[in-house]
């Protein structure tokens, strides 16, 4: 049961890595509508099995899914796989496969339970990431442990990297852990209760950059944001996305271009300053902050918005 990019990507790997598992059901959301248009948009789960020629089916809310309640109660598989799926779990599906279901987490649980846990990580500043391979519990991602791994997390890596590294490692010991269960010799352990923190789910206005911030934070909000809807700034009157940037010395008034370095412009924080690599003009391509700031009226010396008003 999935239906985000992080799901797709673990279904891409459980399938296709040497000892890659066998699906019997595939179940993601039903088609959403975007775009002018409205266009219906399957999730990407859907667009994933479609490439690994794996059917699919689709569903609502699961509480309402008879069928799939009474097919998981007359013929239970040995697990289930709940990843990215953007729904609670309740019974029979909890409790009625074999061994339960299995999620494939993007942290080092307990620390960053919830919705944003990449993403929470970088803007935490966090060193160090990883993946975490739990049992289902009523409780949000408070289940017991089966598989973790961790990884550095180096200051220059964006949230999409980190997800698709995440993808790959989690699949792997998610792979690992269905071997451990098949030959009877895993192990649970209990989440440490006194270190739990929450990965609030994130919201659009933390996209803003605020130039009085210390340039690391600015960094982190530009990396945190890569794969979504991008880290913003208000450029006469218009939203610019920034996407890609590195942290750097430099000293001046937060907001100001002080300097072009290998083309791309270095712009003032409260402390330190960030070069501007990759950056998009509402309704444009992305573009190196080098061409964008060719395009623009701005020169050294010049300040951007926004500052912080709270």
């Amino acid at each position: 049961m999935g239906g985000g990019d992080f799901a797709a990507s673990c279904l891409f790997y459980l399938v296709t890595m040497n000892g890659g598992l066998r699906f019997e059901k595939i179940i993601t959301g039903e088609p959403t509508q975007a775009g002018r248009g409205l266009r219906e948009r399957v999730s990407a789960v859907e667009r994933a099995a479609g490439e690994l020629g794996l059917a699919v089916e689709r569903t609502g809310p699961l509480r309402s899914n008879e069928p799939l309640k009474n097919a998981m109660i007359s013929e239970p598989p040995d697990l289930v796989f709940v990843i990215d799926f953007a729904q609670m779990i309740g019974e029979p599906f909890l409790n009625g496969p074999k061994h339960g279901c299995l999620n494939v987490h993007p942290s080092l649980l307990p620390r960053w339970r919830g919705a944003a846990p990449v993403q929470r990580a970088i803007l935490s500043g966090d060193t160090a990431a990883g993946v975490t391979v739990f049992r289902l519990v009523k409780e949000m991602d408070a289940g017991p442990i089966l598989a973790q791994t961790e990884i550095s997390l180096p200051v220059l890596t964006d949230s999409s990297e980190l997800f698709q590294t995440l993808a790959f490692e989690g699949s792997q010991i998610a792979i690992q852990s269905v071997n451990l269960i098949i030959s009877g010799s895993y192990h649970y352990s209990e989440q440490n209760s006194k270190l739990v923190t929450y990965a609030a789910k994130l919201d659009k206005e933390e996209a803003r950059i605020l130039w009085d911030r210390d340039g690391l934070s600015v960094h982190n909000t530009v990396r945190a944001f890569a794969s979504s809807f991008g880290a913003f700034v208000m450029v006469a009157g218009k939203r610019l996305k920034v996407w890609r940037t590195a942290p750097d010395t430099g000293e001046g008034a937060p907001g100001t271009v002080l300097c072009l370095t290998g083309g791309d412009p270095l712009v003032a924080c409260g402390k330190g300053a960030v070069r501007l690599m990759e950056v998009q003009n509402e309704g444009k391509r992305r573009v190196s902050g080098a061409e964008w700031f060719r395009g623009t009226r701005l020169k050294e010396g010049d300040v951007l918005t926004t500052l912080n008003t709270n």
